[in-house]
């Protein structure tokens, strides 16, 4: 098992999904609101929500108490996902032996733990799903899997959830089960608070790519409304054992490259990276070709809609341009601002002599372009080859290492010189060590080029990953709004195009939004409860009826072509704008889908800034 995958504790896996059960109808003594269906029948075998203080295990070596194999809803639907293993620091229980191995155990609440006790301790839950895939809980005990959040004094909670690979006959992972799954994960330690140590104000979700999206839609959508037909439908715990409300509100969130916004992503890429790509798909006299500009414009048309401010409070918007697609305005002036930064940042960080790591690394001081530890884990890799952060073109001052096949950039000039090898779109001034970036064209042809084709999230033949994240069961559904609107209004011009199908058009959305789920929902519905700007922007119906985490920290590489710049930008905004106070946003050069940082280990970042931000 890789460093990477231990600390993160990769548990996703396949699973199944398709079948259908109905709303849990009565509430129940243990406060998941689970009893019969719509249709009156029991909905599964009923498993208490509270928590065996009689079943705790011991890692004597380490002084690490756990339990796996919890259920944590009353009438799960996938009890081969839907359990959860808790990983406790010792010194925040007083236990007796049972006699068979395990352990009785009681919240001692003045053990402490590095800055923490066992009343403040942040409870930490990965979400490792890439590509929206199933998260498998734990099945057996290893600490090295959690070592670097309990030896800092965090309690660390690793449920499974479904996913779009958990299809079987009798339950779905489609959206929104997984932040469904992950919910009910939380309201059951929430449940449990007197038997587990740790704040329970201070609980932290953390992820990378889908995971990292995963993360973001539990960040936004705390206690939303539309998440309780599907809580009740598995006896998620809706109360206390004295009925008090249980909340699913977190306090913080780490995303890496969050793919999220599926609504508006066909659009946000083909404005940020499509417009600048003349192949493939791409290329002239197709069709796609076409949709792709159509797509462009309606992004802008979104932006201007959204209502986005900066941090000095002026509207984000675009304009018209000369040249492209809205390559003008504020907005269009902020985004490049964004990667001038990441450069600058990239220039202030790195000692040159620099030579590229075959990961987009750093680079070290001597030269060797060691990689920041973080890598992608495994199975999240993205679908398009990822850039390697070195500029395109001859390095001038540059030498190659032939054992790499990468460069060695001798100085920050011969660096920036050869960024501008195609064209010129970076001025460096070498006084200061900083640089202007001046077109968002240069950067993109030079680092960020196109990976996907046309129809990146919403595939036009419903292939895209997204199309089974929204779809239902094994069945791929159509989801974005904006590329029904676009192909219903130009399609008979894409119809004499190179390329067209009749599969392909506007009709085949309209029979798509109109399915539903087992709790009754359409596709557009589910596609609002999984997109974070749902609940943030007054753009949606949803702005301001959920809790927000009021703690984030965003990264993204900048050089990947899996999603555009423009989903963390906005994101990251939308919360500045909602008033979340804590966003700690950053895009890093010189990598691209990865758990990107500008200098050291993710995971110790991570616990870091959880340290300072969300437990201060």
């Amino acid at each position: 098992m890789d460093v990477e995958r231990r600390k993160l504790l990769q548990i996703a896996g396949a699973g199944s999904v398709a079948g259908a059960f109905g709303l849990a109808g009565c509430s129940s003594s243990d406060g998941s609101g689970a009893g019969t269906s719509a249709s009156g029948s029991v909905t599964g075998a009923r498993t208490s929500l509270t928590l065996d203080r009689a079943a705790w295990q011991h890692d004597a070596t380490n002084d690490v108490y756990w339990q796996i194999g919890q259920v944590y809803a009353a009438t799960p639907a996938a009890r081969d996902y839907e359990t959860l293993g808790i990983y406790v620091p010792g010194p925040y229980f007083s236990a007796t032996k049972n006699g068979d191995g395990t352990y009785t155990a009681k919240v001692r609440s003045r053990g402490k733990v590095g800055a923490y006790t066992a009343a403040t301790a942040p409870i930490v839950l990965p979400v490792n799903t890439p590509g929206y895939a199933a998260q498998k809980p734990p099945t057996s005990y290893s600490y090295d899997d959690v070592s670097s959040y309990l030896e800092a004094g965090m309690v660390y909670v690793a449920p499974g959830l479904r996913g779009k690979d958990s299809q079987t006959s009798t339950y779905t992972g489609n959206a929104p089960w997984g932040v469904t799954d992950l919910k009910a994960a939380v309201r059951f330690i929430r449940y449990n608070a007197d038997a587990v140590p740790g704040d329970q104000d201070r609980i932290v979700v953390f992820g990378m790519s889908g995971g990292g999206a995963q993360s973001a839609v539990m960040g936004a959508s705390g206690d939303s409304s539309l998440y309780r037909p599907y809580l009740k439908a598995i006896g998620a715990a809706m109360t206390t054992a004295k009925g008090k409300r249980i909340s699913d509100a977190v306090a913080g969130v780490m995303a890496w490259c969050p793919i999220t916004n599926l609504d508006y992503a066909n659009a946000a890429y083909e404005w940020n990276l499509g417009q600048f790509a003349s192949t493939g798909t791409r290329a002239a006299g197709t069709w796609t070709a076409a949709y792709s500009a159509d797509l462009s414009d309606a992004f802008a048309a979104y932006q201007n809609k959204l209502g986005i401010k900066d941090a000095s409070g002026r509207r984000l918007t675009l304009t018209e341009s000369a040249d492209g697609h809205y390559l003008a305005g504020s907005y269009y002036d902020h985004v490049v601002s964004v990667v001038e930064t990441s450069l600058n940042n990239f220039l202030a960080d790195t000692t040159f002599p620099y030579t590229p790591s075959s990961t987009g690394g750093m680079g070290a001081p001597d030269g060797s372009g060691s990689a920041p530890s973080g890598s992608a884990p495994s199975g999240s890799a993205p679908s398009g080859s990822a850039p390697s952060g070195a500029p395109s073109g001859d390095a001038s001052s540059g030498t190659t290492d032939s054992t790499t096949t990468s460069t060695t950039y001798q100085t920050a000039q011969a660096y920036v010189a050869a960024l501008n090898s195609d064209s010129t779109w970076v001025t460096y001034d070498a006084a200061t060590n900083t640089a202007t970036v001046t077109s968002l064209a240069g950067f993109v042809q030079s680092q960020k080029t196109a990976s996907k084709d046309v129809g990146a999230f919403d595939g036009v033949d419903r292939g895209a990953t997204e199309n089974v994240v929204l779809g239902l069961g094994e069945d791929p559904l159509h989801f974005a709004q904006v590329s029904r609107q676009v192909i219903a209004r130009n399609q008979g011009r894409y119809a004499s195009a190179s390329g067209w199908d009749s599969a392909y058009a506007a009709g085949h959305y309209a029979v798509d939004f109109a399915k539903t789920d087992s709790v009754g929902k359409a596709v557009a519905h589910r596609s609002d409860m999984y997109n974070p700007m749902y609940y943030l922007s007054p753009f949606y119906a949803g702005h301001r009826t959920a809790k927000v985490a009021p703690s984030w920290r965003i990264r993204t590489g900048i050089m990947q072509g899996d999603t555009a710049s423009t989903t963390e930008i906005n994101l990251a905004l939308a919360l500045a704008d909602y008033g979340i106070e804590t966003v700690d946003f950053a895009t890093v050069w010189g990598q691209a889908h990865t758990m990107a940082e500008r200098s050291g280990d993710p995971v110790a970042n991570f616990i870091d800034w959880v340290e300072k931000e969300v437990a201060a």
